[in-house]
């Protein structure tokens, strides 16, 4: 993995968690205006997770890496992410950077929220490519 420095989002938490991985995908915008993005092709994408909290499980963890690895890196990596269920459901939703790093955060607190902990999901940073990236972040009380 590459070494990077991530924006930092601030909290009161006693416990930060980041996980770090990379997944290949394909995706297009499928719109006029979208310019050479609007066909398809594809990226090698690198994400940050940071979650936090106060409490951790009974193992000893805010949430276990492999968990985060399993949730995001499974369902998107080597496939065409206009494809995946989401965005195949909505069709006024692109697969933009934007929108995937928020999907992202959602698939993540959804299951954060069915742990006894309750740790948080502060951000999602997607890299697209050496020089795009994006940093989602819900708005104050964990809402998307």
């Amino acid at each position: 993995m590459i070494q990077q420095i991530y924006p930092t989002p601030t909290h009161d938490f006693s416990y930060e968690l980041n996980k770090d991985f990379h997944f290949a995908a394909a995706h297009s915008i499928p719109h006029e205006t979208a310019g050479k993005c609007q066909y398809v092709h594809g990226h090698t994408y690198y994400a940050n997770v940071t979650i936090a909290g106060e409490d951790l499980n009974e193992l000893g963890f805010l949430v276990n890496f492999q968990t985060i690895k399993k949730l995001l890196h499974d369902r998107f990596d080597h496939g065409v992410m206009n494809d995946d269920e989401f965005f195949s459901e909505k069709s006024n939703e692109f697969p933009s950077t934007e929108v995937v790093a928020r999907l992202m955060y959602e698939i993540i607190q959804e299951y954060l929220d069915t742990t006894e902990n309750k740790p948080t999901c502060l951000q999602i940073f997607l890299r697209e490519t050496p020089t795009s990236y994006v940093v989602y972040r819900p708005k104050r009380g964990g809402k998307a």
